[in-house]
């Protein structure tokens, strides 16, 4: 049997690898949320930077920014990490004000 070491921290079921990160957090309610991580608690309360809400309808998006934004974690559907490197939206998708 193996345990897992210090170098696997990271392997958890943690938020601490997005940290300092841009993430998408989907909620409970259907809304789509960008910013980066700032901060977390044992009970995935989340801190985002930056934080905008992405509405999408059809082909077309938009992005209302929220400035700094607290995420109570029970709202907390799935997170994850977007890749700066690559588009974020198809090149079909139009953007409206």
């Amino acid at each position: 049997m193996s345990w897992a070491g210090p170098e696997d921290v990271y392997l958890s079921t943690s938020l601490a690898s997005y940290l300092d990160k841009k993430l998408l957090v989907l909620l409970r309610d259907g809304r789509k949320l960008m910013g980066i991580l700032r901060s977390f608690d044992q009970f995935a309360n989340a801190v985002l930077e930056g934080a905008c809400e992405r509405v999408i309808v059809g082909d077309l998006y938009c992005d209302i920014p929220l400035g700094l934004y607290i995420i109570r974690g029970e709202n907390v559907v799935l997170i994850g990490e977007l890749d700066l490197e690559k588009e974020e939206l198809p090149p079909h998708m139009t953007r409206v004000l």
